[in-house]
């Protein structure tokens, strides 16, 4: 029995639509993340834009000519994106296992699928008119605030703080890594291709990575100073960025490594193949 439901298993996660899926959630993600350093670079210049994270940038998608049609695309890439995050993590078609680093990681996959089937349901609400008008950092800070108010509160969100201050180093050594991402196989780009992909990967890896480890330090400041006026999302964590000395240069190349990341997104889900 244990036998077939592995069988099973591994059929779910190679099949036909979940390989279609799976690479429209790259596609999609990179577009988001794409615009998300467009927007900060708009903050690097001192132009007011849309909020940079996530939820700004599906906004700002929503505003184009094409608003509507990217809104229904970008709904079901989330969708394809969250459900191969909960298939690597329970499903564990890429063979993380069960030792200790493989438990780290396919938990990790566990939050992200989470977290991108929650940004699902917040294009579902824009697209039927119901979003809210809270902004990313105000439902930060006050998820935060909820979960402080509980007497395990201040452990959990110091724990959720380490785990993503956690995936932003990892990040970091991934980009700086000389095996850098073996995740996809380059079945139908050249050498040349490849290495300049890799180039943008690298470096957007490495700027998202440094977003990730700010974010989860703000959610550490909350935990240890029980404040969660501390918390911040990506777009606070800019918002903070600008005011350090020389911050919009700052501002700017993590920006300008959120696109790079974007490019390499887009480029992984429609030209490479996941390896199984």
């Amino acid at each position: 029995m244990n036998t077939n439901i592995k069988q099973a298993a591994k059929q779910v996660a190679t099949s036909p639509l979940i390989e279609y899926l799976t690479r429209l959630g790259y596609v999609v993600r990179g577009l988001i993340y794409g615009v998300i350093g467009a927007l900060a670079l708009e903050m690097a210049v001192g132009k007011n834009a849309n909020r940079a994270d996530q939820s700004g940038a599906i906004s700002a998608l929503s505003t184009t000519p094409l608003g509507e049609f990217l809104l229904y695309v970008i709904l079901v890439g989330l969708l394809g994106y969250a459900v191969w995050g909960l298939i690597r993590a329970v499903l564990d078609p890429l063979h993380k296992g069960t030792h200790p680093k493989g438990i780290i990681e396919r938990v990790g996959y566990a939050v992200s699928g989470i977290s991108y089937l929650m940004l699902a349901v917040s294009t579902y609400n824009l697209l039927a008119g119901a979003q809210s008008t809270q902004s990313s950092g105000e439902q930060t800070k006050e998820t935060t605030a909820s979960i402080l108010s509980k007497s395990w509160g201040v452990w959990l969100i110091g724990v959720a703080a380490i785990a993503v201050m956690g995936a932003g180093i990892v990040q970091i050594a991934r980009g700086l890594s000389r095996d850098f991402e073996k995740q996809f196989q380059p079945y139908t780009l050249n050498r040349s291709q490849r290495k300049w992909i890799n180039r943008l990967g690298r470096f957007g890896t490495i700027a998202r990575g440094i977003v990730l480890g700010l974010v989860g330090l703000f959610l550490f400041l909350a935990a240890y100073n029980h404040d969660p006026n501390q918390a911040q999302s990506i777009d606070g964590v800019f918002t903070d960025m600008l005011g350090q000395p020389y911050g919009p240069w700052l501002v700017g190349i993590v920006a300008f490594g959120l696109v790079a990341f974007g490019i390499y997104s887009a480029v992984s889900g429609r030209w490479l193949r996941l390896k199984r």
